[in-house]
Parts: structure tokens; C-alpha cells; sequence
């Protein structure tokens, strides 16, 4: 199924090219800015029905933006980019339906299980997304943290997956090196996460037609959804009509 994205970035909705998002702003590749606000996507998204997209904070100066979306549709949305025990509980408050965290719970590159546990208690597995967004490293994937540029220990395979499990609701992964190229999605990556998530994960990356939900409904075991950005024409693309991602989805829903 397809999910829809809010990606935020100095208070617009922006799509940009998730490699280069570096210390060094000057490095940035930005493929679209909106002149719309975060606002008028989300009550796009809710009245289309299309539940379970997710709002990113790259960076600081977005929550203003966030919030506002949450707004607009409430129960709607799962928030990250930021998420700690701090604010997590806000945001929920705030509207979001679940709170997406991926850099919290590492510290010097390894994963604080302990970090991992309080935020489940404190909000609910129910409501926790693990962001395990990747890059390949030695033919293997691992978690990138701090705007994805810093790798972690932490290997994507069966035994992590089901270890994580226990904690949180769903997965979302980047595929880093595909994210806003709209070139070709990690078909490897995704043919893994259909193998070994025993939860619902989105998989994020390189999406640049419509043939791709069909692909990753296939790859994926119907476990994994797809979230499309830089390709859909609401975000400036050329290669998925937003409306046709739409009319996927009441297809492929029950009953549709």
C-alpha cells in the first residue's frame, strides 16, 4: 500500500536527497520546496483516507510545522526526527498516532536497550515506530543515525528484527543511498524486509513509478507498504500521479 510523507526541513516541505543531508549545508541537494504549507498536505492525505503517513523533522526549526500538521489530521499521522522521552508524549497529545524514533535509542553507535525500554513504557509499543533507516556496508546493512550519516553496529537481519519487535508497533526504513533519486528502489533491502519483519514496515527509497507498489506488495509478502516522495506530483515529480497512488490503495483495500 501506498504511504504518504511529510518531509520537513527549516519549517517547508522539502524532498531532498536523504545522502546528502550534512553537516555542511552546502552539500544539500533539494529536488522540491513547497509553497504550500504542512497543513494543506495533511488534510490532503485525510481526505483521501490515507492513514499511517508520516511527518520527519529533519533538523531543527520544524515542530512548529509538525504540530500544524498534526492538527490537521488527528490519529492520522506518526511523527519523527527529534523524538525523546522529552517530547514524545506531546506530540501524541498533540495528534499524532505514533511517534517514530531511530537516533534516541544509539548511543556511540550501539543500541541503548535501556533508552529502548523507557521509551516503550513510556508510550506504549503500540504506538512506537522504530526508524531503522540503512546503509550497506561490507554487502550488509546496518542503522545510520543523526541524519543518516553516522553508522551504527546494529546489522538488519531475522534476529534483530525480532528482537526490536518486542518493543515497537512497526518498522520504517530508509534505504539512505536510494532517498530522492527517483532511480531505482533497494529491491535486495526490500526483498530481506519481506523475509524477515514479523511487523508491518514501510519501506522508504529510490520509488519512481506506479509499477513499484505492485513490486513491493510482491517483494514484501504483503508485510511492507511504500512511501513515494521526490517521484509524486504533489512534490514536484513527474513519475506517480498522486491520484493514481490513491486509487491503488482503494483497490487493494478490503473491500475496495
Amino acid at each position: 500500500m501506498f504511504r504518504p510523507c511529510i518531509d520537513l526541513h527549516e519549517g517547508k516541505v522539502k524532498q531532498i536527497v536523504g545522502s546528502s543531508l550534512t553537516d555542511d549545508p552546502r552539500a544539500l541537494r533539494t529536488n522540491f520546496v513547497s509553497d504550500r504549507p504542512s497543513r494543506w498536505f495533511a488534510e490532503l492525505f485525510k481526505n483521501d483516507g490515507l492513514r499511517g503517513g508520516h511527518v520527519i523533522m529533519l533538523g531543527p526549526g520544524n515542530e512548529t510545522a509538525a504540530l500544524e500538521a498534526l492538527s490537521a489530521f488527528p490519529g492520522g499521522l506518526h511523527v519523527g526526527g527529534g523524538i525523546n522521552p522529552g517530547n514524545a508524549a506531546g506530540f501524541l497529545e498533540a495528534g499524532a498516532s505514533h511517534v517514530i524514533v531511530t537516533s534516541w535509542i544509539f548511543r556511540e553507535g550501539r543500541l541503548d536497550r535501556e533508552r529502548l525500554r523507557e521509551l516503550a513504557a513510556l508510550v506504549g509499543k503500540d504506538k512506537l515506530v522504530l526508524d531503522l533507516s540503512c546503509r550497506r556496508r561490507d554487502g550488509k546493512y546496518f542503522v545510520v543515525t543523526d541524519r543518516w550519516q553516522k553508522f551504527t553496529d546494529l546489522e538488519i537481519g531475522p534476529d534483530t528484527l525480532g528482537e526490536l519487535a518486542q518493543s515497537c508497533t512497526e518498522f520504517l526504513v530508509h534505504a539512505v543511498e536510494a532517498e530522492g533519486l527517483r532511480l531505482g528502489m533497494d529491491l535486495e533491502l526490500i526483498d530481506k524486509l519481506g523475509q524477515w519483519s514479523p511487523l508491518p514496515a514501510t519501506y522508504a527509497g529510490g520509488a519512481s513509478s506506479l509499477r513499484d507498489l505492485e513490486e513491493v506488495a510482491r517483494r514484501g509478502r504483503g508485510k511492507i507498504d511504500l512511501t513515494i516522495g521526490s517521484a509524486l506530483d504533489i512534490f514536484g515529480g513527474t513519475g506517480v500521479r498522486y491520484a493514481d497512488a490513491v486509487a491503488f490503495n482503494r483497490r487493494h483495500s478490503p473491500g475496495g
